[in-house]
């Protein structure tokens, strides 16, 4: 009698729900999709219970079909990665690859460089999942998480990719009618365009000048009529000209070389929001890992040297 589960069975439907359809996942494996349906068929009949709801349209897995997706992910990703510690894949990226990053900035420039990867990696398969917050450090959801700032868990690596600090901006329009701060307590007269990060409540801002023990910092507490906790939408309000915004360099820093938008305040230093790639230890011998993150931080370095954006401080971890 053949066993319930199948390691066959396992990528089969890993690539199945990533599709997202039959036919999709047909043409994916190369097969028809009856063939396709009747294999679906085949693993639901070993298992006694169903795993994806069908409709005439489209697909959707059911909770069964949600945890066998995710067992089935995590037992596919400990195979290449046993298979990269055994040297039987001769160092050749292969797998699947989970990758998570934050909505903004994993549209604008963790998408694109993913096209980039898989063309260079065509064994390697990408799952791309963006998110308002990154997942807690103790989740095994994802094998590399783009995220800003160096997490404090010493249990897994983080390298520095590329430096980023968060900048006061506005648009010149704002600045001509209702003028330009000359100092952090003048914001309070200003609109300020609010913008959650992570657990940070909104509209406190921290400005700080001086360096060692002459270094003082003064916490801001803004106001304004606009708030959101998607960064992109932020800055659209910025270049209409709603408000003041305090906004990552990388998300703005074409706005400020064509004079869209405008620094304010420049003498002040704000936190930093470097930009790392983290994941576990143990994969760091993975090497659809290595050649993903490597690729990230060569092509984040072209960037930063293209556009002439802040360099790193220290190195990576």
């Amino acid at each position: 009698m053949a066993k319930a589960i199948q390691p066959t069975d396992l990528r089969f439907f890993s690539v199945l729900a990533a599709a997202g359809s039959l036919s999709a996942a047909a043409r994916e494996l190369g097969i028809t999709t009856p063939a396709v349906s009747k294999h679906l068929a085949q693993i639901e009949s070993r298992l006694g219970l169903s795993l994806v709801n069908r409709t005439t349209r489209r697909m959707g897995l059911t909770p069964e079909g949600e945890l066998y997706l995710e067992h089935a992910r995590r037992i596919l990703a400990e195979i290449d990665d046993m298979e990269q510690l055994l040297g039987v894949s001769k160092e050749t990226p292969k797998g699947l690859l989970r990758v998570n990053a934050t909505l903004g900035f994993g549209r604008s420039h963790v998408g694109p460089l993913i096209s980039r990867f898989v063309r260079k990696h065509p064994d390697v398969q990408v799952q791309l999942q963006l998110s308002v917050d990154p997942p807690p450090i103790s989740e095994d959801a994802y094998d590399v998480c783009v995220r800003f700032g160096q997490p404090p868990d010493s249990r897994i690596v983080a390298r520095l990719l590329a430096p980023n600090r968060r900048l006061l901006c506005a648009s010149p329009a704002y600045l001509r009618k209702h003028g330009t701060p000359r100092g952090p307590h003048e914001l309070a007269r200003h609109n300020c365009i609010g913008i959650r990060q992570g657990e940070q409540a909104y509209g406190v801002w921290q400005l700080s000048t001086g360096r060692g023990r002459h270094a003082s910092t003064e916490t801001i507490k803004t106001r304004g009529n606009l708030t959101t906790n998607d960064g992109e939408i932020a800055v659209s309000w910025a270049l209409d000209g709603l408000g003041i915004l305090m906004r990552a360099q990388w998300d703005i820093e074409r706005y400020l070389r064509n004079g869209r938008l405008v620094q304010v305040l420049p003498q002040y230093d704000t936190p930093d929001a470097d930009i790392y790639a983290v994941y576990p230890q143990r994969h760091q011998r993975a090497a659809r890992v290595r050649a993903f993150v490597d690729f990230l931080a060569a092509s984040f370095a072209q960037q930063v040297d293209a556009a002439h954006l802040c360099r790193p401080r220290f190195s990576g971890v």
